[in-house]
């Protein structure tokens, strides 16, 4: 590059980020030298917190700054109906639906042999054990992507599950195979939410 080092190294970092490629970096690192200097100290200020303060929910998975996040802790929301989905984008996305009123499990991922992730780097360890709690769950809906990874997930999660004697169900396929929950509009989510069936 034809830049002077920290400038290159600051458009090589940005070009690391999802969805940025060579040219948008470049534009960011320009958009950030030339920015006032407040910008870019709130910029990696932010960054140093979320990644100091953020974890994940003891209880769900979900991404919160406490010990248990905000969904969880809403002694409004239905314990009885647990909505697992693969990451905490998909929380975001099935919230704005606005008309789930039960809590989530994040898996962190979705079963791929051939990226090396089973079970076991997953999160169910905590799900079977907010079942065996005797937390009055009734329904688990499995909510991972409507694609090969998010269905063998899926069904090993069915396969878990109906045994202990509770309700499983998929969503509906109202999502577009091969599409990913976070980017679903709320229409879409809610005909795939109304939709779900029992996984037999």
């Amino acid at each position: 590059m034809p830049y002077a080092g920290a400038v290159s190294r600051l458009i090589g970092e940005l070009a690391k980020l999802p969805g940025i490629g060579p040219k948008t970096a470049q534009r960011l690192a320009f958009f950030l030298l030339n920015a006032p200097p407040e910008v870019a100290e709130n910029l990696a200020g932010a960054i140093k917190e979320a990644r100091e303060k953020v974890r994940r929910c003891t209880v769900c998975g979900n991404l919160t700054d406490r010990e248990t996040c905000a969904i969880c802790a809403d002694q409004a929301r239905d314990k009885g109906i647990i909505c697992v989905v693969q990451d905490p984008r998909d929380v975001a996305a099935i919230e704005k639906y606005r008309g789930y009123r039960g809590v989530y499990h994040v898996l962190h991922g979705a079963l791929s042999p051939l990226a090396g992730v089973g079970p076991e780097e997953l999160n169910i360890k905590s799900l079977l054990a907010r079942l065996e709690r005797g937390a009055g769950v009734r329904e688990i809906i499995l909510a991972t992507n409507p694609d090969v990874e998010g269905d063998a997930t899926a069904l090993y999660l069915a396969r878990l599950l109906k045994p202990l004697g509770v309700k499983v169900t998929r969503i509906a396929h109202g999502l577009p195979v091969g599409a990913h929950v976070e980017y679903a509009d709320e229409i879409t989510l809610s005909k795939a939410m109304e939709g779900r069936v029992e996984i037999k």
